[in-house]
């Protein structure tokens, strides 16, 4: 595996937690358990081999309400490792025999994750080769033109000492070229290039691996490609034309057969999957159930690539052994003891998140990195607009949130969104026509914009 790849692998799960904590507010037993996951992972790499394959990973399953955290923590982990992260809900999956997508599109998916995590490592590594090819060929096309020009007043003349003279002057030209090239000047000069076909090839008949939605864009493609003659060429200009050089000259360096055998190894090694809503469904099948909402059914679906399979993809075969799969739900009427058995073993570690009060959310306003103050300040400041949160007004905005959540449905954090956007409504309207302007978030500020939604508990069910 390129190092490169997997640099930031090597965390104790102090520090794990540490950074989590700098976009996560609480939650510090569900942060200490999937941390210590996590180093598990670097753990098993260091065994012997043989000693590897027995160390499976621990499956965690998050219980809590909607908006704590759950689904940003097991985002902000694979963004700590560079991994391969999937989220996707068991509310989507039906039985196979039934419509509904098959549940190793997710590991499909996981892998085109992953093959785009390392397309973009090795992209910075030959990025500057690329550059310097595509230039030459630019340069290449740009002479090809004007010697076509050139040969059109030499057909009454004999071809060799037409061709000395085209060689001389082609090579003043390149000189001339390559000056106003690199000094800019040609950016706007329009050239006709040919782009490469950079679609993966398609067996019609070997699909193991694609989808239905791979299988219908081979076929729009191959589609676009009937044509009178089979060709694309574009005349664009020079600045356009280098963009798609260099992609071409990219995928040429880039080692096709290399990058899907790293990319599935990442999958294998470090790739996480997120399955929420499992909570809809756990639970046995009622006598009186459709037979087309089978929870049980879903369940036995998902059960063999959490219990550990091969799945085959365009790239090639994929373990789920060693995927760290984190689930989660609400679990207000049930349980996780409400799956199947089989399920429930292949998730060992349970840890409940905490519901969200007011001092959670004022300190997720205002101490995350990427809190939602600093967020509206950077937004309406480019528009020349000053906004101000005074501690009083982040506190009065907290309250709003925690009222509300606790009046009507309660969506956890999400609510503090619909509350400034509700709060900075008008500022926003008018910022572009007031540049300088300076406005105080405080208390009195707050309570006069939302104050009277928030007490009509009828109306924040609608607008809040």
């Amino acid at each position: 595996m390129n190092p490169k790849v997997e640099n930031t692998m090597d965390l104790t799960p102090r520090q794990i937690v540490e950074e989590l904590d700098k976009y996560i507010i609480g939650q510090d037993q569900a942060k200490k358990i999937v941390a210590i996951a996590l180093r598990n992972r670097l753990r098993r790499r260091r065994l012997s081999p043989g000693l590897q394959e027995e160390v499976y990973s621990k499956n965690i399953i998050m219980m809590g309400p909607t908006g704590v955290g759950k689904t940003e923590i097991a985002r902000r982990l694979s963004r700590l490792t560079n991994a391969p992260f999937i989220k996707v809900e068991a509310t989507k999956f039906t039985e196979v025999v039934y419509v509904g997508r098959d549940v190793e599109s997710i590991i499909r998916d996981l892998v085109d994750i992953a093959i785009n995590i390392v397309r973009a490592v090795k992209t910075q590594e030959v990025r500057e080769r690329a550059v310097k090819m595509a230039r030459e060929r630019i340069l290449d096309i740009m002479c090809e033109d004007d010697e076509d020009s050139e040969f059109e007043d030499f057909d009454e003349q004999p071809r060799s000492r037409s061709r000395q003279r085209a060689n001389s002057a082609s090579r003043r030209l390149r000189r001339k070229l390559e000056k106003k090239l690199d000094e800019g000047l040609l950016e706007d000069m329009e050239i006709d290039i040919e782009p490469e076909d950079s679609s993966p090839p398609f067996d019609p008949f070997n699909g193991g691996g694609l989808s239905m939605d791979d299988m219908q864009a081979h076929l729009r493609h191959l589609l676009d490609q009937l044509g009178p003659d089979g060709t694309s060429m574009k005349r664009l200009p020079v600045r356009d034309a280098r963009e798609i050089l260099i992609k071409e000259e990219i995928n040429n360096l880039i080692d096709k057969d290399n990058l899907h055998r790293e990319a599935i190894r990442l999958t294998e090694q470090s790739g996480l999957v997120f399955i929420d809503e499992i909570d809809k469904i756990a639970g046995r099948e009622s006598p009186g159930a459709s037979p087309n909402v089978s929870r049980e059914g879903v369940q036995r679906d998902l059960l063999p690539i959490v219990e550990g399979c091969t799945v085959s993809t365009r790239y090639g075969a994929v373990s789920t052994d060693h995927i760290l799969f984190i689930a989660a739900g609400a679990f207000h009427m049930t349980s996780p003891s409400d799956l199947i058995p089989e399920l429930q073993g292949r998730f060992p570690l349970r840890v409940e998140l905490n519901a969200l009060g007011i001092e959670e959310y004022r300190k997720i306003l205002s101490e995350p990195q990427n809190s939602l103050t600093l967020q509206y300040k950077a937004l309406l400041a480019t528009d020349g607009v000053n906004l101000d949160f005074t501690p009083d007004g982040i506190y009065e905005i907290a309250r709003a949130a925690y009222e509300v959540n606790q009046r009507s449905e309660n969506i956890g954090a999400r609510r503090l969104y619909t509350i400034m956007e509700k709060l900075l409504e008008d500022v926003s309207f008018t910022a572009p026509e007031e540049p300088g302007k300076c406005v105080t978030i405080n208390a009195e500020f707050v309570c006069d914009t939302i104050s009277g939604i928030v007490q009509d508990q009828d109306l924040s069910r609608f607008v809040l």
